[in-house]
C-alpha cells in the first residue's frame, strides 16, 4: 500500500505540481494537484438510530458510525479525519476511532437525563483528511440524520396526586366505584413512568381497588355498624417500585335517608324537684325532601303501670278527700291496717300505694257500726279499680262491695260487682221505705272495666237517679232493672269487700262471688254526693306533659291536651315550627317524693303530602323518662322521754301535758362538696333539714289500754280545727291525721294531755309516738315517754332548817350532775329515807336550838339567793336537763296545772315554730306559781315549780 501511494508522487511532479515554483501560479497548481488526488467525498449512511442510557456517555448506533472514501488508499485523501454534528448545544460529540478504516463513535459530552429530554435528532457529516497533512481542501460527506433515544432508569417512586381522599356512601348499597385514587411517576419511560398496580394496605376492610385506582365496597355497609372507614392505599409503577408514601382514603357511611325524627335521646333522666324538663330539646324531622303539606304529632306519656295509673299522691284516702275539699263523713272501707282498722290486715297489699289485691280467695268483713245500716237516698261510692277479663268460660259475679244478710237468709241489700265486663250496682229498698216497683239494678258496659288498667270510679246516687263517673267522664246506665222492695226482717246485715257474705242457703256461712283484681281507696259517703270538682281532684295525676313557653309556639301550631295531660296533640303545616314546638314539650312531676321508675314515651306522626296518594311514613319515637329515686327523709322525734308530776296534777281538770317540748325534724343526707372545708372529721355526707308534710301521728299506749273509768287522753278540738287536722281517740291511744306541716303537728302534740282520777294506783305510764309521711311510706323513729307520780313529803320549819345543816343524802347540789341516779331513786320513792332523816333531824333539834335565830336569818338570805337563781333558770330545755332539786324543799298546790290563755293559743296557731308555745307555757306556770306562793303558802308556793322536774338524762 505504501508503495502504491509513493508512486503517485512522480506523477504529480510530472504534472508540474510543485511546492514552491512560481508564486500565484504555484498555489493554483497545488489546488489542481490536490483535486486530482482527492477526487471523492466520504460516504456515510443516510440515517442512524441510537440508544443511550441516562446517566451514561455511550451511544449505541445502528448501523455503526463508519465513513468510507473511494480515494483510498491515497494518503490523506482516502482517510477520515472528523465527524461533525450540526446543531446548537447538543450534548453529544462524534470522534474518529480509526482514520484509515473511517470508524467513529458517538458519545455524550455531559450526563443525559431522560426526564429532561427523551430523544435527540441531529445532522452528522464525515470529513476526509484532504490532500495533505494539514487537512486542507478536505471533502465532506452528505448529511446524515441521527435519531437518539434516551433509555430510562427507574429512579423515581410513584407519588399520589392527593395526600388524602374522602368519599361519602349510603349504607346498604354496592358501588362499582366509590372514588378513584391516582398516582404519578416522574420517570420518562412508559415502563417506569406508568402505574401498573394499586393496593389497599389496611387489612380486614370491606373494600377493593383495581389497577386504575377505583375503590369499591365488597359488601353492603351499615351506618349502625360503622360510620367511618379509614384505609391506606399504595401504588406500584411498571417496574414494581412502590410509592414512597401511602395515601389515606376516608369513607363516611351515611344512613339511608329514611323519613323520621332525628337527634333525640331514648333515655331522659328526671331528678325529683326539677320542675318542667324538656324531653327532646334537639329533635327535628327528616322528610328526605318530601313535599309535606301538614303534620300532626301525638305525644303520649304512658304511666298506666305506675301506682294507680300514674304518679298520684299516696296519702290516706281520708286525707286526700280533705285536701280536695270533699264533704266530711267519708268512710274508708279499705284503710291501712292498724289497731283501729284491722279488717284489712289479712288482705294482700302494696304498702307503698295502699293497693289491695284480690286473688279470688279473699274477702274482708267490715265491722258493725262503721257504715250505717241503711243508706239514705243520697250517697257516694268511690274507688280505684284495675280489672281484667273474668277467668273461666262462664263468668261469675265478682263482688266489690256487698251488704247481705249475716245469717238465715242470703238477700243482697246493696252491692257493687262486675259481671261479664259490666259494672252493676244493686240497691234494694226495704218495704218500710217503699212498697212500689222501683229501680234496683243499674248496668254499665265499658271497655275500661276489663282492660287491666287503673281507672277511678265514682257512683253518685240520688235515688232513683244513679250516675257513674269514670276518670272524670260521666256515664249513664244503659240498663236499669226494676224490682220489688225486700220484705222486712230483723236479720242483721254484713258488709263485705272483695266477696259477698253468704249467710243462708249453705251449711256453713262463707264468702262467695270473689273479686279478681286490685282495689284502692274504696269509700262510701252516706247522705251526700260529691261534686265534679272534687271527683276531678281525687283522680288527678301529679305527673304529665307540659309545654315550656306557650307563647313561642307560633301562630301556625294547634295543640290539645287530654284532661290528665298524658296525651298532647300538635298540628302544623311548617316543619320548622313543628320541630320547635316538639322541642318545647316537657315532663313535669309535682310530687315532692315521686315514685321512682320508668315512664314510657311515644311520639307518633301523621304526614300529609301535596297531591300524592302515597305519602311519607314516619316511624314512632319510643323513649322513656327515668324518674330517679327521691332523697328519702329521716323523720326524727325528740323531746323529754321521762316526765314525773305530782298526783294532784293528774287529778286536775287540765291533767298533765305529755309532750310540752316535742320537736319534729326531718333531715336528708347530702354528699359533701369536695371543695368545701371540713370543720370536723371527714364524713361522706352531711345532714340537711327538709320541710315537708306529715299525714298522721299515732300516740300509742304501751303496757295495756287505758282504763276509761280512771284515765284518758284529751285534746281540745279547737287545736285540731285551727290547724285543719282530725283525730280519733280510743283506749289504745290517740291518732292525729290529716296532711299538715311538721310544725302544725308539733303544736297539736304540745297540747295532748293525760288525766288520771286515781293516780295513787299509778306506778308509771308509757306512751309511744310515731309519725308518718305519705301513708306510711316514710315513718319517724318511735319516741317513747314514761310518765310517773312524783311523791311529796311535807316538813315543819324546824325540820326544814335542820335539813339545811345536816345535808341529807338525797339533797343534791346543782353542780354535780354525776350523782343524779341516787337522787332519782331517793326522789321517786323517798318514804324510807324520809323516816330516817326525820329521826336524825329530831335528835339534832335540841343541839341547834340555840342557833335557830341565826340559822333562820342565814336561811332567809340563802332562800333569796336561791329564788333569784331559780327564776333565772325557769326557761330551760327538758331535752338537755342537768339540774336536780330536792323534792323535800318545794311543795305544789294540788289541782294546779299548765294553763294557757286564749290569746296565747291564737298566737300559737299563727306560729310555725313550736318552741314559742312551750316557752309561753313555762312562763305562765311561773306566774301562776308565784301568785299562789304569795297566798297561802308563801315561799313554799314559790318553789313548787321545781317539783316538775325531768330525769330524761338520768341513768338507771
Amino acid at each position: 500500500m505504501l508503495t502504491g501511494r509513493l508512486c503517485w508522487v512522480p506523477l504529480l511532479l510530472a504534472l508540474g505540481v510543485g511546492s514552491g515554483s512560481g508564486g500565484g501560479g504555484g498555489s493554483r497548481r497545488r489546488r489542481l494537484l490536490a483535486a486530482k488526488v482527492n477526487k471523492h467525498k466520504p460516504w456515510i449512511e443516510t440515517s442512524y438510530h441510537g440508544v443511550i442510557t441516562e446517566n451514561n456517555d455511550t451511544v449505541i448506533l445502528d448501523p455503526p458510525l463508519v465513513a468510507l472514501d473511494k480515494d483510498a488508499p491515497v494518503p490523506f485523501a482516502g482517510e477520515i479525519c472528523a465527524f461533525k454534528i450540526h446543531g446548537q448545544e447538543l450534548p453529544f460529540e462524534a470522534v474518529v476511532l480509526n482514520k484509515t478504516s473511517g470508524e467513529g463513535r458517538l458519545r455524550a459530552k455531559s450526563p443525559i437525563d431522560c426526564e429532561l429530554q427523551k430523544e435527540y435528532t441531529f445532522i452528522i457529516q464525515a470529513y476526509d483528511c484532504g490532500a495533505g497533512p494539514r487537512e486542507t481542501a478536505w471533502k465532506k460527506s452528505h448529511k446524515a440524520v441521527v435519531h437518539i433515544q434516551v433509555k430510562d432508569v427507574n429512579e423515581f417512586a410513584p407519588t399520589f396526586k392527593e395526600p388524602a381522599y374522602k368519599a361519602v356512601v349510603t349504607e346498604g348499597k354496592i358501588y362499582d366505584s366509590i372514588l378513584q385514587v391516582e398516582a404519578v411517576d416522574e420517570d420518562c419511560s412508559p415502563q417506569y413512568s406508568q402505574i401498573c398496580n394499586y393496593e389497599i394496605v389496611t387489612t380486614d376492610v370491606p373494600f377493593a381497588i383495581d389497577r386504575n385506582g377505583n375503590i369499591r365496597n365488597t359488601e353492603k355497609l351499615s351506618y349502625d355498624k360503622q360510620r367511618q372507614y379509614e384505609i391506606l392505599v399504595t401504588a406500584y409503577d411498571c417496574g414494581q417500585k412502590p410509592a414512597a408514601q401511602d395515601t389515606l382514603v376516608q369513607v363516611d357511611v351515611k344512613p339511608v335517608c329514611k323519613p323520621g325524627w332525628q337527634d333525640w335521646t331514648k333515655r331522659i333522666e328526671y331528678q325529683p324537684g326539677s320542675g318542667s324538663v324538656p324531653l327532646f330539646p334537639s329533635i327535628h324531622l327528616e322528610t328526605c325532601d318530601g313535599a309535606v303539606s301538614s303534620i300532626q304529632i301525638t305525644t303520649e306519656l304512658q304511666t298506666n303501670y305506675i301506682g294507680k295509673g300514674c304518679d298520684r299522691e299516696t296519702y290516706s284516702e281520708r286525707s286526700l278527700q280533705k285536701l280536695c275539699g270533699a264533704s266530711s263523713g267519708i268512710i274508708d272501707l279499705l284503710p291501712s291496717p292498724s289497731v283501729a282498722t284491722n279488717w284489712t290486715a289479712g288482705l294482700l297489699v302494696d304498702s307503698s300505694e295502699m293497693i289491695f289485691k284480690f286473688d279470688g280467695r279473699q274477702g274482708a268483713k267490715i265491722p258493725d257500726g262503721i257504715v250505717p245500716k241503711n243508706l239514705t237516698d243520697q250517697f257516694t261510692i268511690t274507688m280505684w279499680m284495675k280489672h281484667g277479663p273474668s277467668p273461666g268460660v262462664r263468668a261469675e259475679k265478682e263482688t266489690i262491695l256487698c251488704n247481705s244478710d249475716k245469717t238465715e237468709m242470703n238477700r243482697h241489700h246493696y252491692a257493687l260487682y262486675v259481671h261479664n265486663c259490666r259494672l252493676v250496682f244493686l240497691l234494694r229498698k226495704d218495704f218500710d221505705q217503699a212498697d212500689t216497683f222501683r229501680p234496683a239494678e243499674f248496668h254499665w258496659k265499658l271497655d275500661q272495666i276489663c282492660d287491666k288498667e287503673w281507672h277511678y270510679y265514682v257512683i253518685n246516687v240520688e235515688f232513683p237517679v244513679v250516675t257513674l263517673y269514670m276518670d272524670g267522664a260521666t256515664y249513664e246506665p244503659y240498663l236499669v232493672t226494676n224490682d220489688w222492695p225486700i220484705h222486712p226482717s230483723h236479720i242483721a246485715m254484713q258488709l263485705t269487700v272483695g266477696a259477698c257474705w253468704q249467710g243462708g242457703e249453705v251449711t256453713k256461712p262463707r264468702f262467695a262471688q270473689f273479686f279478681h283484681g286490685s282495689l284502692a281507696s274504696l269509700t262510701i259517703r252516706p247522705g251526700k254526693m260529691e261534686s265534679q270538682k272534687v271527683i276531678s281532684c281525687l283522680q288527678a295525676c301529679k305527673e304529665g306533659l307540659d309545654i315550656n313557653s306557650l307563647e313561642s309556639l307560633g301562630q301556625g301550631i294547634k295543640y290539645h291536651f287530654n284532661p290528665s295531660q298524658s296525651v298532647l296533640v300538635m298540628e302544623g303545616d311548617d316543619i320548622g315550627n313543628i320541630n320547635r314546638a316538639l322541642q318545647k314539650v316537657s315532663y313535669i312531676n309535682s310530687r315532692q317524693f315521686p315514685t321512682a321508675g320508668v315512664r314510657r314515651l311515644r311520639v307518633s306522626s301523621k304526614v300529609q303530602c301535596f297531591g300524592e296518594d302515597v305519602c311519607i311514613s314516619v316511624p314512632d319515637v319510643d323513649a322513656y323518662v327515668m324518674v330517679l329515686q327521691a332523697i328519702e327523709p329521716q323523720i326524727s322525734l325528740r323531746g323529754t322521754d321521762r316526765l314525773w308530776r305530782p298526783a294532784a296534777q293528774f287529778e286536775s281538770a287540765r291533767g298533765v301535758t305529755l309532750f310540752p317540748d316535742i320537736k319534729i325534724v326531718s333531715t336528708f343526707a347530702k354528699a359533701e362538696t369536695p371543695g368545701e372545708p371540713k370543720a370536723t372529721a371527714p364524713k361522706s355526707a352531711v345532714l340537711e333539714e327538709m320541710l315537708h308534710n306529715l299525714d298522721f301521728c299515732d300516740i300509742l299506749v304501751l303496757g295495756g289500754d287505758l282504763d276509761p273509768r280512771q284515765e284518758c287522753l284529751e285534746l281540745n278540738h279547737s287545736e285540731l280545727h285551727q290547724r285543719h287536722l282530725d283525730a280519733t281517740n280510743s283506749t289504745a291511744g290517740y291518732s292525729i291525721y290529716g296532711v299538715g306541716s311538721m310544725s302544725r303537728y308539733e303544736q297539736v302534740l304540745h297540747h295532748i294531755r293525760y288525766r288520771n282520777w286515781h293516780p295513787a294506783s299509778l306506778e308509771s305510764r308509757r306512751f309511744r309516738i310515731k309519725c308518718s309521711e305519705l301513708n306510711g311510706r316514710y315513718t319517724s323513729n318511735e319516741f317513747n315517754l314514761e310518765v310517773g307520780i312524783l311523791h311529796e313529803v311535807r316538813m315543819s320549819d324546824k325540820e326544814h332548817v335542820s335539813h339545811l345543816i345536816v345535808q341529807p343524802p338525797f339533797l343534791q347540789s346543782v353542780h354535780h350532775p354525776e350523782s343524779r341516779s341516787s337522787i332519782q331513786r331517793s326522789s321517786v320513792v323517798p318514804s324510807i329515807a324520809t323516816v330516817v332523816i326525820i329521826i336524825s333531824v329530831c335528835m339534832l333539834v335540841f343541839v341547834v336550838a340555840m342557833g335557830v335565830y341565826r340559822v333562820r336569818i342565814a336561811h332567809q338570805h340563802f332562800t333569796q339567793e336561791t329564788e333569784a337563781a331559780k327564776e333565772a333558770e325557769m326557761d330551760w330545755d327538758d331535752s338537755a336537763l342537768t339540774i336536780t332539786v330536792n323534792p323535800m324543799e318545794k311543795h305544789e298546790e294540788p289541782g294546779h296545772g299548765e294553763e294557757e290563755t286564749e290569746e296565747e293559743e291564737e298566737e300559737e296557731v299563727e306560729e310555725d315554730v313550736s318552741s314559742s308555745s312551750s316557752d309561753s307555757e313555762d312562763s305562765e306556770e311561773e306566774e301562776e306559781e308565784e301568785g299562789m306562793g304569795r297566798g297561802r303558802h308563801g315561799q313554799s308556793g314559790a318553789r313548787q315549780a321545781q317539783l316538775e322536774w325531768d330525769d330524761s338524762a338520768l341513768p338507771y
